[in-house]
């Protein structure tokens, strides 16, 4: 079972990875109608598997692994939650804006959006990238127990 938990963790956090990955290469200047239905697919498909990543790191906590009082003690772990927060809320814009996009599009099948729209939604995009970069690192420093108060 710890075997199991342990995989999906990974691969919800590869599939997140690769769902952020594609909608930085969608969202680009010269969007066009039928790549936003597109974009708002993906970034569900981001959501579903970041909640996957969430429901198997609090599983990986409490009921297998090393124990909670093994990650609870360590400032890794923190910081590791932190980056994941920081992605999150940091997603917050672009999908409030997949959707203002889609209603748009239905409201007016020929909209084009704004490529200063499609531009802060592509860097908080890249933000997002950049912050979770530095987890797989952090989750690394963790398990080897750098920064475990002994």
């Amino acid at each position: 079972m710890e075997a199991a938990i342990a995989y999906l963790h990974f691969l919800s956090a590869f599939l997140v990875t690769a769902f952020l990955v594609t909608e930085f290469f969608l969202c680009r200047p010269g969007l066009q109608p039928g790549h936003v239905k597109t974009l708002a697919r993906v970034d569900l498909y981001y959501l579903i598997a970041a909640v996957a990543v969430l429901i198997s790191g609090v599983l990986r906590l409490f009921a297998t692994g090393k124990g909670a009082s093994f990650y609870l003690s360590n400032p890794a772990f923190y910081i590791k939650l932190a980056l994941f927060l920081a992605v999150g809320l940091v997603s917050i814009p672009p999908t409030l804006q997949f959707i203002r996009w889609q209603r748009a599009l239905k409201a007016s099948e020929k909209r084009v959006p704004a490529d200063g729209d499609i531009g802060s939604a592509r860097r908080y995009i890249a933000l997002e990238l950049v912050l979770l970069a530095f987890i797989p690192l952090v989750a690394v420093l963790m398990a080897r127990g750098i920064g475990a108060k002994h």
